[in-house]
């Protein structure tokens, strides 16, 4: 048994809004889904409170999204303050 359960790896519809070209590691594709999920009823994200809801720190969030920013093709993020942490924007 493979200790990467198919659980963890991206269903074909994850699959086609991610780049092609751009692989996500185990984090990237974490945060990823997340902000998916909650696109539709949020807007703005601090780093810091993905970061709790997951499980990282807020310094792997935001080492990581440039990656995410770079693979999502269904969603938009874009970096949107510093105030008390860093804030992203996503739309969809």
């Amino acid at each position: 048994m493979s200790a990467t359960s198919t659980a963890d790896q991206p269903d074909t519809a994850d699959a086609d809004a991610v780049d092609p070209g751009h692989a996500l590691n185990d984090k990237q594709y974490l945060i990823l889904t997340y902000l998916r999920e909650h696109a539709a009823e949020q807007t703005y994200f601090k780093s810091r409170l993905i970061a709790e809801e997951l499980g990282l720190s807020a310094k792997e969030v935001g080492a990581n999204m440039a990656a995410v920013i770079d693979a999502a093709r269904d969603i938009d993020v874009e970096k949107w303050g510093y105030s008390s942490g860093t804030t992203w924007m996503v739309t969809q």
